[in-house]
């Protein structure tokens, strides 16, 4: 997925939901800060969104421009729509969402996770794919080890994850 795409998912959810910002939590928000970002880290087509409006309008998006609907058909990507709790994030990450707006976007603002905070997240998901994205962002600089590790610290997850979580890093920035 394109920044381009990222802009027609923002207009196109808040089009749909009334919502004026779209906060995007899943590996697509990188494109906030590094809307050329190299292809090895934009293989996903989906875009992980929800609104600060209602929770409702989750499931409003996903109905409607969700995996296998028209929008997905036509322009082979969608939106998957979740809740603030999909991801585990560290704390005060509202504080550092990065916005796009521009005319693509319609008014609309896209909030998107700071691209360390994105890492955590994955790093505590822990599937394949996104251990492999982190992999991606450290080998391409976009993420300091140092910055992560604080950033897990300030998480609230429980100590056995955080280990789990540094060992991954670990492994990942060697």
């Amino acid at each position: 997925m394109h920044r381009s795409h990222l802009e027609h998912i923002v207009r196109a959810a808040a089009a749909i939901s009334g919502a004026t910002e779209i906060i995007v939590i899943g590996s697509q928000a990188l494109l906030a800060q590094f809307p050329d970002a190299p292809p090895d880290l934009l293989v996903s087509i989906e875009a992980d969104v929800f609104t600060l409006r209602s929770p409702s309008d989750a499931e409003l998006i996903d109905g409607s421009i969700g995996e296998g609907s028209p929008f997905h058909q036509t322009f082979g990507y969608y939106v998957h729509g979740v809740s603030e709790n999909t991801a585990v994030l560290p704390t005060h990450w509202k504080t550092r969402l990065v916005p796009i707006q521009n005319e693509n976007t319609g008014g609309a603002t896209a909030l998107c996770l700071e691209i360390h905070d994105l890492a955590v997240s994955k790093l505590v998901a822990g599937r394949e794919k996104d251990l492999q994205f982190v992999a991606g962002l450290l080998r391409h600089r976009f993420v300091e080890t140092e910055t992560l590790r604080h950033r897990l610290n300030e998480t609230s997850i429980d100590k056995d994850l955080r280990a789990l979580c540094e060992g991954r890093l670990l492994r990942l920035s060697t």
